[in-house]
């Protein structure tokens, strides 16, 4: 069964427990009030009607009828009974007269007042004396009220039950629909993600509520699940890649060098320059390790407070040392007032790693034209934007740039290995941040990089 009929029947079956409940709770008190009323009426009456029998003269007497009628209604088969109590009278035969039980007639005269019930009849009885005699009075009517009104009240709550059932069985099923549609409809987009397409997100929602929360943490955990898979499948491949570039340098400065003899000055310039490359895999390694247990575990990276645009210069001159024939500018045009909005928390290895790439395949894919990088800020924002003059990507393969070895087609002139732009948005999204990248072919590509500045105190 599903949950939506589940929860239209409950809500069904304990709506209508809870009104009947109230409903006979209501009728049990109203009928019990009605009943204890109308006693009181039909005793009041039987007091009076012995006033102006037995203590009354006649012309008082005709007074007493006069105002009865016309401030006491006249009851339903209203009866009066006047018996007088002495040793002849048969309680026994007046009882079956009345077709009442002996017991009301014990009543009476042990507490002076009684009260019974035949059918829709009811009975009330005083006893009074006069002239040193005692007589029991009863006056005998039908309770309009309870034949009449209880039943229209009862019949009220019925059709009140049948009515409410019927539209809280119809609002259950059509609020669960509406509560769990969408749901059904995350499951129906959920079902489809998979290893393949891991990067697909559900839409959310603009309202603030607990589906929206839902929706948000699953985007969430599929981030980190993006992240673990792509470094996963890449590790070996970045890896790689990055220890390429300091290999290939280390290589070519022990070439150059053991091509002839050297200075001792020259050997010790070549050793520092290999020394730094050294540092630089040893860092690599350290970084890409890093980076591997952080998408595995989800634990928070080490960050620190770190100046972008010095991160830029740094990453500048890295390139410079790998390639010297780059046209790198930095404009410094759009750089805000305010140096504090130029600072970001993060873990400079991996935003070094990040920027490199992106200023590398920069100079790489424009044959090393111009290149510009401008740092800018917004009220929330550090914005790096890096533009090359290259051979740009196709708009129809821009939705692919994302996924690991994918390399566009007019590619083939260059080396590369696909990985690079995933490597640098995982670690953009590592510190919260944002990539960007917009291209024409045979024009050039821009690189749009937003990362949170710290909160100003």
């Amino acid at each position: 069964m599903k949950t939506q009929v589940k929860i239209a029947l409950w809500l069904s079956v304990s709506s209508l427990i809870i009104f009947v409940f109230f409903g006979a709770s209501i009728y049990f008190f109203l009928e019990k009030y009605s009943f204890e009323d109308f006693y009181k009426r039909l005793k009041t009456r039987a007091t009076i009607a012995a006033e102006y029998t037995f203590d009354a003269d006649k012309v008082n007497a005709g007074s007493f009828k006069i105002i009865r009628e016309e401030h006491l209604e006249r009851l339903d088969q209203e009866k009066e009974y006047f018996i007088e109590i002495d040793k002849e009278t048969d309680f026994d035969k007046i009882s079956k007269d009345l077709k009442i039980t002996p017991s009301f007639f014990e009543e009476i005269k042990k507490n002076g007042v009684g009260f019974a019930k035949k059918d829709d009849l009811f009975f009330a009885g005083v006893v009074h004396e006069s002239n040193n005699k005692n007589y029991i009075v009863i006056v005998s009517a039908k309770n309009y009220f309870a034949t009449h009104h209880l039943g229209f009240i009862r019949n009220i709550i019925l059709v009140s039950i049948v009515t409410f059932i019927s539209l809280v069985i119809y609002l259950s099923f059509y609020f669960s629909k509406r509560i769990f549609e969408p749901i059904r409809n995350i499951a129906d987009k959920v079902k489809v993600i998979s290893s393949e397409n891991i990067h697909l997100r559900i839409e959310e929602q603009k309202n603030e509520n607990e589906l929206s929360q839902l929706i948000s943490t699953f985007n969430d955990l599929l981030e980190r699940l993006e992240t673990a898979f792509a470094i996963q499948n890449n590790f070996i491949s970045n890896a790689s890649h990055e220890f390429s570039t300091p290999l290939t340098a280390i290589m070519g400065e022990a070439e150059v060098v053991l091509m002839k003899e050297r200075t001792v000055e020259e050997y010790k310039e070549s050793l520092i320059n290999i020394l730094g490359q050294i540092e630089r895999l040893n860092e690599i390694t350290k970084t890409l390790l890093y980076l591997a247990e952080t998408g595995y575990t989800n634990k928070v990276i080490e960050t620190e407070i770190i100046r972008s645009d010095e991160l830029v210069w740094e990453a500048k001159n890295i390139v410079n040392k790998l390639n010297p024939n780059n046209n790198i500018q930095i404009d410094m045009s759009l750089l805000p007032e305010n140096p504090i909005k130029l600072k970001i928390h993060g873990n400079k290895s991996l935003l070094m790693i990040a920027i490199t790439n992106i200023l590398t395949n920069a100079c790489k894919y424009s044959n090393n034209q111009h290149v510009i990088i401008s740092i800018a800020s917004t009220d929330k924002y550090v914005v790096i934007i890096v533009r090359d003059q290259g051979i740009g990507i196709p708009a129809s393969e821009m939705e692919f740039i994302y996924d690991p070895f994918f390399r566009a087609s007019n590619t083939q002139k260059f080396e590369g290995y696909g990985i690079g732009l995933p490597l640098c948005r995982n670690i953009l999204k590592l510190h919260k941040g944002y990539l960007r990248v917009q291209s024409t072919i045979a024009v050039g590509t821009t690189v749009e990089i937003k990362l949170p500045q710290i909160k100003q105190s």
